[in-house]
Parts: structure tokens; C-alpha cells; sequence
């Protein structure tokens, strides 16, 4: 024998509606078989809301521009990477080499002990020659790209 189950709250919304239709008494349980219970809400598709189209256009969007940006930036890197890169270094002005900031390029320090007493000694920082190699360009007088300035390090 067919027990009917306990019946849900209704709820009360414009997107949710009832299908059940219920005839006379003879045939109720046939019907009830056939049709789906009360109980259960269905959505309907066409009651969507203004703020719902919005929602949902605001997702779609969304999800293009976080497609679509990497994809952007990704043929950007490959297509540069084709190019010749041609730009002298900035700090080296295109040398490869530039002037030593403690002896100002001329290879030794003065120091100024007192009384009047001054010592010259040679560089230590430059070793006497007055010009490093370019920390930017590594000598290369071209200035990297900016993927390639930094320098990525294991440290474990």
C-alpha cells in the first residue's frame, strides 16, 4: 500500500512553482505515481530577473577577462622573445663597465688622516682599475629584458 510522505514548507518565491495536479479520490494515488508531489518546487527558466541577467553576464565576463588576460601576456612574452634586443644598458650608457663610486675612476683613494696628512692607496673596491663590470647587463653593454634581470635562486 502507497504511504504518502510528510509534506515540505512551501516556499513562497517567483522563480519556483508546482506542477502537481491532483484529480478525484478513485485515482489520487495513480495521479500522485504519475506527477510529481508538491513537495518538490521546480525552477522555472524564463523568470529570471534584471539582477539575475546582470549576475550572471558579470560571471561570464569575468571568467573571459581571467582567460583572456595570461592568454595575452603569454603571446606578448613569445613574441618579444623573437625580437632582437638591440637597447644599450642604462647605467653603463652601453660600455658594459662602469666607473667605481669609491675612487671615482681613478684607481686610488685619498684619505685625509689629520694635521694636514693625506695617504693614496689603491682601490680596493676596484682593485686600481677605476671601472666594475655593469651589475645590469653583466658586460653585455645591452640592457635585459625585464624577465631576464631577475635572477631566480633555489634556496633550499
Amino acid at each position: 500500500m502507497y504511504t504518502a510522505a510528510p509534506s515540505l514548507p512551501k516556499f513562497h518565491s517567483p522563480f519556483l512553482s508546482s506542477n502537481a495536479r491532483l484529480s478525484s479520490s478513485s485515482s489520487n494515488a495513480q495521479q500522485r505515481i504519475r506527477t510529481r508531489p508538491a513537495s518538490y518546487p521546480c525552477v522555472k527558466a524564463l523568470d529570471l530577473d534584471q539582477n539575475t541577467i546582470i549576475a550572471i553576464s558579470v560571471g561570464v565576463a569575468s571568467v573571459a577577462v581571467g582567460i583572456g588576460i595570461p592568454v595575452f601576456y603569454e603571446s606578448q612574452i613569445d613574441s618579444a622573445a623573437k625580437r632582437e634586443n638591440t637597447q644599450p644598458c642604462f647605467p653603463c650608457n652601453g660600455s658594459g663597465a662602469q666607473k667605481c663610486r669609491f675612487c671615482t675612476g681613478s684607481g686610488n683613494v685619498t684619505v685625509i688622516l689629520g694635521a694636514g696628512e693625506t695617504e693614496t692607496s689603491r682601490c680596493i673596491n676596484c682593485d686600481g682599475a677605476g671601472s666594475l663590470t655593469c651589475t645590469t647587463c653583466q658586460g653585455s653593454g645591452i640592457q635585459p629584458r625585464y624577465l631576464d634581470r631577475r635572477e631566480f635562486k633555489d634556496d633550499d
